[in-house]
């Protein structure tokens, strides 16, 4: 018989209870009691049935709507960012079994899914975003991960408990990074490079010059600044982008919020039959 989401998720939790933290007053967790964690001066935090948790105080807001997820998700599950996987799976693949990798800003939980279905390790894979459509979502892969609700700047996790950060196309708040690492732990910071879906600013911009530019210095600087860098790399590569996956193409980056209503349609009338992806792979470590 097949488990139910909340199941996988009530597992987890009962596994892995003793790397969590309340994000309300920081007190460890003493236990799971009918589809809640509770911690030592008992707040509860209720499993949904999708068997995810809500660890925010506040309510979050996120741009990152069900149509712009899925079809995400529809274009990174056909590849669109194996080549950076498979540097990602080099670094996983030197990790002691049952190491922690948590992958902040998860959105809908692909990069869980797609790390999970390719490393060899019995690695433990938790995600998180502010994004509960997002969040929801995910919990289709909740037979390879945990996921939550969470925010990055009080991430509901014991001092040096995680072996793995992927931030991914994410914001970041290093101290709370370095907090939560264990010594020796590394931070993977995925950014975008100048040329990066230069295709698609190209069109929902072409009547705006100057918005089809794009620099992520201040990010680059802000974490050699932040974090001891040990190494990075630029990867740069053309993704084929078929017919009948163009729209979602189109739909898959925060790039369209800004354009105007004519500027999708000449968008859509205009295909590339190619996608530029261009990022570079930051990694730091924790000393």
């Amino acid at each position: 018989m097949l488990k139910k989401k909340i199941e996988y998720g009530i597992d987890f939790l009962e596994q892995h209870l003793a790397i969590f933290k309340c994000p309300k007053c920081h007190q460890s967790f003493k236990e799971i009691k009918n589809n809640s964690a509770i911690c030592q001066n008992n707040h509860h935090f209720d499993l949904s049935k999708k068997g995810t948790l809500h660890f925010p105080n506040h309510h979050m807001t996120s741009d990152y709507d069900k149509e712009m997820l899925t079809s995400r998700r529809k274009i990174i599950q056909k590849g669109l960012y194996q080549p950076i996987e498979d540097q990602i799976l080099i670094l996983l693949s030197e990790l002691s079994p049952d190491s922690y990798v948590v992958d902040m800003g998860c959105g809908e939980g692909s990069f869980v899914n797609r790390l999970k279905s390719q490393e060899k390790n019995p690695l433990a894979y938790l995600g998180f975003d502010l994004s509960k459509e997002g969040v929801q979502l995910a919990s289709d892969f909740s037979k390879d991960g945990f996921f939550f609700i969470g925010d990055v700047t009080n991430m509901p996790f014991e001092d040096n408990s995680i072996d793995i950060l992927l931030n991914i196309f994410s914001p970041s708040h290093y101290e709370e990074m370095n907090r939560v690492l264990k010594p020796g732990g590394m931070m993977i910071k995925v950014i975008p490079e100048a040329m990066y879906l230069k295709e698609m600013r190209e069109l929902f911009y072409h009547d705006n010059p100057e918005k089809q530019s794009y620099s992520n210095e201040n990010v680059y600087e802000k974490f050699k600044k932040d974090v001891s860098l040990v190494k990075e790399e630029r990867l740069t590569y053309a993704f084929p982008v078929s017919k009948e996956d163009y729209e979602d193409v189109l739909m898959m980056s925060p790039i369209h919020w800004g354009s105007t209503e004519k500027a999708k349609i000449y968008a859509k009338e205009h295909p590339f039959e190619e996608l530029t992806i261009d990022v570079k792979i930051l990694i730091g470590k924790k000393s």
